[in-house]
């Protein structure tokens, strides 16, 4: 790496730094304290359960803060070295500003890269268990008498075993009604057995009036049908766990939200909102690299004002991507648009803008 890649590194991993944690702090002081407040005051949540969920709750706001971050980063770096002339006698080395802005961006992709990681493996855990905390031992395990659009699951190490899908459970008379279950053999989809209802009698559920698909053939099609009257269900949750098992989107892996998707879509229910969520998981980290394609041509305006010139500007860009992402997604889980149009629209847009604005610069 030449000196002068590390020269410019080094003015944006500073405000970087300072991004994540000005935002960060930001989020935590106008949203998640005030929650925690609420829970202290309704339920007596304890104060170790109020640290760990400000702990768990961390994960999910620092991956909003990364693109910020980035674009303040690459706006007060390049904005510090505009104001003091050194980008002038860059560019009169012979230096291209699309040469000088390139460690900023690379470094913004991997920034996307390792997030998208983040958001895979420790984001949906550390919301899993922020929601566990508020749910069994904040509001001691208070769920609704009836839950819509159950899924179930067994696993056979990494495998799935079998996926169920109910279309209602009611807790009071145990039941869970309208039901599908598919079940994988070396996660190869074998057979698919659908009934009206199924009841816990003691130690297992029971489906009663049902019919059984086999698919073990070729392109899954169905190659014989059995009815049955009433049949064991492959699923080992007792009725006082479906509650408890039921995680909300953020909660789930990319592969378990496609797995949730398909088995939702065969059964005719909306899935707009968690397919969004899906390409989010791509379109979110993508940001980061967007912001730098922002930043760092807007840092060069003629300016020679304090660093909260940056930070303001980055304040109106950030409003402006958020207010894009909000609208195409509202418009995404909707239906109105493609959910992967709805993810990745505001990251195109503002990587135009970006692009257009270093063609400027690079003149």
């Amino acid at each position: 790496m030449r000196i002068l890649d590390k020269y410019i590194l080094k003015e944006f991993i500073g405000p970087f730094f300072f991004g994540v944690c000005a935002f960060t702090s930001i989020f935590v002081g106008t949203g998640t304290l005030y929650r925690i407040a609420n829970l202290i005051n309704q339920y007596g949540a304890s104060l170790w359960a109020a640290f760990r969920i400000l702990i768990l709750a961390l994960p999910s706001i620092i991956v909003i803060t990364f693109p910020m971050s980035v674009l303040l980063g690459s706006l007060m770096a390049f904005g510090r070295m505009s104001a003091a002339s050194e980008i002038i006698v860059m560019r009169s080395g012979g230096q291209s500003f699309l040469r000088l802005a390139m460690p900023v961006f690379i470094t913004a992709f991997c920034i996307s890269l390792g997030t998208t990681a983040f958001n895979e493996f420790v984001v949906p855990k550390a919301n899993n268990a922020y929601n566990r905390i508020i749910n069994e031992e904040v509001k001691t395990g208070a769920h609704p008498a009836t839950q819509d659009h159950v899924i179930l699951k067994n696993t056979d190490g990494a495998d799935i075993s079998s996926l169920m899908y109910a279309r209602q459970y009611d807790s009071r008379e145990q039941r869970l009604k309208d039901l599908t279950v598919q079940e994988f053999e070396n996660d190869v989809l074998m057979r698919v057995e659908k009934a009206d209802f199924a009841e816990w009698e003691g130690d297992k559920w029971v489906m009663h009036k049902g019919v059984i698909y086999d698919v073990s053939g070729e392109n899954e099609q169905v190659t014989r049908t059995m009815t049955f009257t009433s049949q064991t269900l492959p699923i080992s949750q007792r009725p006082n766990k479906i509650a408890q098992s039921q995680k909300k989107p953020d909660e789930l892996t990319i592969r378990e939200l496609r797995e949730q998707i398909k088995l939702l879509d065969n059964n005719s229910v909306d899935t707009n909102k968690m397919k969004v969520e899906m390409f989010n998981r791509f379109a979110m980290p993508l940001a980061s690299l967007v912001c730098a394609l922002v930043g760092a041509p807007l840092g060069l305006q003629k300016q020679r004002g304090s660093s909260s010139i940056g930070f303001g500007i980055s304040v109106v860009v950030i409003f402006i991507y958020y207010s894009i992402m909000t609208v195409f997604n509202a418009l995404g889980n909707g239906g109105r648009i493609p959910p992967y149009v709805a993810a990745f629209m505001p990251d195109l847009i503002t990587g135009l803008a970006g692009i257009y604005l270093i063609y400027k610069k690079s003149r």
